[in-house]
């Protein structure tokens, strides 16, 4: 983002007060920057209570988890307000292109959402995605009409074909699915960004609001996150934090860290004067 632009977003922070900016994908505006999944909470109160404050317009969980033939009526989704968030269903559990589809075809033929998170999982100890699985389904399943989202592992390469076969947004994970490793590959998530046209969110293996922060700070969209909120031992506190950490990480990155240097300078710039 040019120096201009950059300006231009600040100075719309500075007049409403807020560090929110609006961004899209596909068709869909959104401020908040900040994806939450549903499960692992110790119970329902505690989830809504997090989920209040993140300020999360975006919430994501798993299909296995949620009976297709009653959606409307389904634990997972009644304590929720209806209408009042976008869902993106996630084909976890799946482990290969075809059952990933035809769980997104379930998804949307009972109504929850057109959007789909594709994870497709290679390894049952690593969780990681199977690059493979994972743009076969994105090329199907966005050829169907879905606004597809896949979580993939920070390989730039795969990100790009990602992106060329379709795929709305990009979702490279910083670790391992509930690791709390943080961002393993910094110089990767970066050069995602970098390369990509389509928002690029942070999802997986984050654990605290300084993983989030630095996400941010190397120009991810958004962040995806479960694990870092539920598990967390004060989730709705946890919740706030993250938020918090998303806002000052964008706008760090909005208004350009300073160069890193090898030696030291005095900032009062007394180095620069000479001393008769």
């Amino acid at each position: 983002m040019d120096f201009e632009k950059r300006s231009d977003v600040r100075a719309s922070h500075a007049a409403a007060g807020t560090t929110e900016d609006t961004w899209r994908i596909g068709n869909a505006e959104m401020a908040s920057r900040f994806f939450l999944g549903t499960g692992l909470f110790p119970n329902p109160f505690v989830q809504n209570e997090a989920i209040a404050v993140s300020g999360a317009e975006v919430l994501t969980f798993a299909i296995r988890r949620v009976d297709l033939e009653s959606a409307e009526d389904d634990s997972i989704l009644q304590h929720l307000e209806p209408g009042k968030f976008r869902f993106l269903p996630n084909t976890s559990g799946s482990r290969t292109a075809e059952e990933a589809v035809r769980i997104a075809r379930l998804a949307r033929a009972s109504g929850l959402s057109d959007w789909i998170k594709v994870e497709i999982s290679a390894d049952e100890r690593t969780l990681l995605p199977d690059p493979i699985e994972t743009l076969r389904a994105t090329e199907i399943l966005v050829k169907e009409g879905f606004t597809v989202l896949p979580y993939i592992s920070d390989d730039p390469v795969i990100c790009r074909k990602l992106e060329e076969a379709g795929a709305a947004a990009i979702m490279p994970g910083g670790a391992p699915i509930g690791t709390g490793l943080g961002i393993l590959n910094p110089y990767n998530i970066g050069l995602i960004v970098e390369e990509a046209n389509v928002p690029v969110i942070v999802d997986a293996g984050l654990g605290t609001a300084s993983d989030a922060a630095l996400a941010m700070e190397l120009g991810a969209a958004a962040i995806l996150m479960n694990t870092p909120v539920a598990k967390a031992q004060d989730p709705v506190g946890m919740a706030l934090a993250m938020k918090l950490a998303i806002e000052g990480g964008r706008l760090a990155y909005l208004s350009g860290r300073m160069g890193k240097k090898r030696y030291a300078s005095a900032s009062s710039g007394f180095d620069a004067l000479k001393v008769k």
